[in-house]
């Protein structure tokens, strides 16, 4: 089967837009492979981060990670900095990426924005730390955002030089695994921005550790326009708060927005809220409540993703032995 690896960043309670952008992906893929799920807090240290609150916040993606479906027996779910062979290649991809290669990274310009200079190095050379953790493992499927793939090219580009200065087949190419259709989800106060943790109104947007009265407290507020539901997608032209509703319900009944709309045209938003309220409940609550069990029990969280960093590492230390081996370093020996 093929192995599919992908991180994500331990951000504390995710989003909806997180959950359908990433999480629920995460979860369907593993059934399509053998799955590396890395709770990526190497990454995270790139700005400040409150050495307590990382600790927490880790493991409450964790947590959500397997309320959400994710199975650490069958796959393998883990925190990056357990497995020693990421920062290992990490440092060797370092010295093979070239500077105009991440100079030209736009997702660095965007974060470092201005005031470029008084960022981290760490977050410079970030990429080169993503394209190590895909690569210790010879993954060959990576899910990811469309904003990630000029990362992905550049995880190629990395591997593809180190195989033409040392003469060896070593490092394998990688394929984005981007889906064709994602959910966008948006911000419920304003249709033409994206939900958002950064937003300051928490009434933007649905968190996962939201409770059923909040979410549907959320939704009734959540601003609509004077127009019933039209029949068929071209009637929300024009209309981002009406569309953005649409995706949610459609999102999380796993229907398309189009069969929503056949369904329901001519229904007022008052009605279609109940709906949409009942069926973000139905999804998050059970979510929601295995989330507090878990985190009731730190001790159990931790030792899920130590199992799973032994068994990452199981498979991570001989790549990245041999990556140390052909570059010239001696044995690191017992």
């Amino acid at each position: 089967m093929a192995r599919i690896f992908s991180g994500m960043a331990p951000s504390g309670f995710p989003t909806l837009g997180n959950y359908l952008g990433a999480t629920r992906n995460w979860v369907k893929l593993q059934a399509q492979g053998d799955c590396i799920y890395c709770i990526v807090d190497q990454h995270a240290i790139t700005n400040f981060q409150n050495p307590t609150e990382l600790r927490e916040k880790t493991r409450v993606m964790a947590a959500i990670l397997l309320a959400s479906g994710i199975d650490p027996e069958k796959h393998i779910l883990f925190h990056q900095s357990a497995v020693p062979a990421h920062a290992r290649l990490a440092w060797i991809f370092n010295c093979v990426a070239r500077i105009g290669w991440l100079n030209r990274m736009t997702q660095f310009k965007d974060k470092a924005g201005k005031d470029r200079e008084a960022v981290s190095t760490g977050l410079y050379v970030y990429p080169n730390l993503m394209a190590a953790d895909i690569h210790a493992y010879h993954a060959t499927l990576v899910p990811v955002g469309d904003d990630q793939r000029q990362h992905l090219e550049l995880a190629n580009d990395i591997a593809e030089k180190f195989n033409f200065d040392y003469g060896v087949k070593f490092f394998p190419r990688i394929e984005a695994m981007i889906p064709a259709e994602t959910a966008r989800i948006m911000s419920l106060r304003d249709g033409t921005k994206k939900m958002s943790k950064s937003d300051p109104s928490d009434q933007s947007r649905i968190n996962l550790n939201d409770d059923s009265d909040t979410i549907a407290l959320k939704i009734r507020r959540a601003k609509t326009d004077p127009e019933p539901l039209p029949a068929d997608p071209s009637g929300l032209a024009g209309r981002p708060e009406a569309t953005n509703l649409v995706t949610i319900y459609a999102a999380m009944t796993d229907q398309t927005p189009a069969a929503v709309l056949q369904n329901l045209a001519g229904a007022g938003f008052g009605a279609f809220k109940e709906k949409l309220a009942d069926a973000l409940i139905a999804h998050i609550a059970p979510i929601k409540t295995e989330t507090e069990r878990l985190l009731n029990d730190p001790a159990h969280i931790d030792s899920i993703l130590q199992a799973g960093a032994r068994r990452a590492a199981a498979i991570a230390d001989p790549i990245v032995d041999e990556a140390e081996r052909i570059v010239g370093f001696l044995p690191r020996g017992p």
